[in-house]
C-alpha cells in the first residue's frame, strides 16, 4: 500500500529542506513545514516565534540578548512580548502538546509530506507514513550550508555542531529518543553521495511503493 504521509527527518546542510518540496511536487502532495508551528501557535494563542523557540529550547532571555545585540527588531522595536493570548496555561508542556497535535491534525488530512518537528517521531505508530530522514557528514554539510548560505567555513562547521545538539535535545526532551538510530527510519538517505533530485526521487519510489 502506498503511503499517504511522508515525514523526512533532516540534519542541517543536509538539503532536506529542498527534498522535501521535490517529493511533494511529484507526489502531487501538500509540502508542509513551518505552517505546522503557525497551527500550533493558532491553538496555543501565541506568536509563532514562541513554538519555534520552544522546540530550540532558547529561553524568552537568551531571545532578548540576542535582539539587543542585533539592535532591536527590524521594525525598531522588541518583538518578544508574548502574544496578548497567551496565557499562564501554555507552558512548555502545553507547547509540545499543539505541535504533537499539529502534526497528528497535518496527518489525518492526508497527502502530505511534512517536513522537520520529528515528525518521523510522532506519528511512528502509524502504518500509512514512511519516515525518512536525509543526512550527511558533519564536514559535507558545513560545506553545502557555507556555500548556501554565504558563510565563512568555520562559522559553518560551528553552526552545524550546533544544529546537531539542538536535535538530539529536541528529540530526547520531545519523544524520548536517548539516540538517533536508522532503524528509527524506514529510508535513510546520504547526500553526501546523493544529489537532492536522487534522494527526492528515492522516496518519491518509496511512498508509491510503500
Amino acid at each position: 500500500m502506498a503511503s499517504s504521509i511522508v515525514c523526512i527527518s533532516h540534519a542541517t546542510g543536509a538539503g532536506g529542506n529542498e527534498v522535501g518540496r521535490l517529493v511533494a511536487e511529484r507526489l502531487g502532495f501538500r509540502h508542509v513545514d513551518e505552517e505546522l508551528v503557525s497551527d500550533a501557535a493558532e491553538s496555543a494563542g501565541v506568536e509563532p516565534s514562541q513554538i519555534a523557540d520552544e522546540e530550540r529550547r532558547k529561553s524568552w532571555l537568551e531571545r532578548m540578548v540576542a535582539e539587543l545585540a542585533a539592535g532591536g527588531g527590524r521594525s525598531g522595536t522588541m518583538a518578544l512580548e508574548p502574544h496578548p493570548r497567551r496565557t499562564a496555561t501554555a507552558t512548555s508542556i502545553k507547547l509540545r502538546e499543539y505541535v504533537r497535535e499539529a502534526i497528528e491534525e497535518t496527518a489525518d488530512d492526508g497527502k502530505v509530506v511534512i517536513v522537520a518537528h520529528a515528525a518521523s517521531h510522532a506519528l511512528a505508530g502509524r502504518d500509512d507514513v514512511l519516515r525518512v530522514l536525509v543526512t550527511g557528514t558533519p564536514p559535507a554539510r558545513a560545506a553545502h550550508l557555507a556555500e548556501s548560505e554565504g558563510l565563512p567555513a568555520s562559522e559553518a562547521e560551528r553552526a552545524i555542531k550546533e544544529a546537531d545538539d539542538a536535535r538530539a535535545d529536541y528529540l530526547k526532551r520531545f519523544h524520548q529518543v536517548g539516540e538517533e538510530l536508522p532503524t528509527q527510519y524506514d529510508l535513510v538517505l546520504n547526500t553526501d553521495r546523493l544529489s537532492i533530485d536522487e534522494a527526492a526521487e528515492l522516496i518519491r519510489e518509496a511512498a508509491s511503493s510503500a
